[in-house]
């Protein structure tokens, strides 16, 4: 019986790669999107879901259970980029974020998790972000919601380890994707203090966002987890230098690490 499997998020960039990916492997795949009938030539199936909306996440699970009898995967990739300072960061902005890339999955696994237990097994894996291990300058907000996440999958582990359903983290670092065009940036404000260093910030952010890997490297990463028998807590995807980034935030003094962020960023 081939595995049925859901990503939130499945209409374009690492979702669609995943999804494309899993299809060719055999696997059952339903993708969601806000706006399922704007993409007719997805390879898979969307079902309209947007993670804000407690309803639409239950009906879309809904619909894969009674299609298909289980959900034996699930993959929170659904999120959004921000950029800004901080201080000039709407707060509107900031809780929408949040929404996204925080209380959007916990409320999709809430709604997956009654299913799960009554199969008694389950997958769920977390999109994260390498941005979640750090503070980034410009990103804070971003590397907030995301490192959040990852703490919650650390705990939920613990909490759901006798239901025979696994938990896990997958964090990539930049890929090709269309996230700088559909995240919210704060703008370069002219007369702002943040001016000069958050315009060039922002400009090498898009930068290595264009020159990141191919997604099918993070679908082959999702294939590797679904296929593994104990997955780990964590997991990171990407350029070696980013995957190292972690290591040395591990390892090194707090302002030894940041002296290397401000360098890297040239701030």
């Amino acid at each position: 019986m081939s595995k049925v499997v859901l990503i939130t998020g499945g209409s374009s960039g690492i979702g669609k790669s995943i999804g494309e990916f899993l299809t060719t492997k055999g696997y059952e795949v339903f993708g969601t999107s806000r706006n399922p009938d704007r993409y007719p030539a997805s390879k898979f199936r969307l079902l309209a879901l947007d993670v804000a909306d407690i309803t639409s996440i239950e009906n879309a699970i809904k619909t894969v259970v009674e299609t298909s009898g289980r959900i034996d995967v699930l993959i929170n990739n659904a999120g959004a980029g921000i950029t800004g300072p901080i201080e000039e960061t709407p707060d509107v902005e900031i809780k929408r974020n949040f929404e996204t890339n925080l209380f959007g999955p916990i409320n999709v696994i809430k709604a997956v998790l009654p299913q799960m237990r009554q199969q008694n097994s389950g997958l769920i894996i977390n999109i994260t972000s390498i941005a979640g291990y750090m503070g980034l300058p410009y990103r804070g907000i971003y590397s907030a919601s995301k490192g959040a996440l990852e703490l919650i999958t650390e705990a939920f582990r613990m909490e759901i380890k006798d239901f025979s359903i696994q938990m896990t983290n997958l964090a990539p670092g930049d890929f090709a994707t269309n996230i700088a065009a559909g995240r919210f940036h704060a703008p370069v404000t002219k007369g702002s203090p943040y001016e000069t260093k958050y315009g060039s910030v922002l400009k090498a952010i898009d930068e290595d966002v264009d020159k990141g890997n191919d997604p099918s490297l993070v679908a082959n990463a999702v294939y590797k987890i679904i296929n593994t028998s104990n997955p780990k807590i964590h997991y990171k995807v990407g350029a070696f230098m980013q995957k190292f980034s972690v290591v040395l935030k591990r390892i090194l003094p707090d302002k030894v690490y940041e002296k290397l962020l401000l360098s890297h960023y040239k701030i």
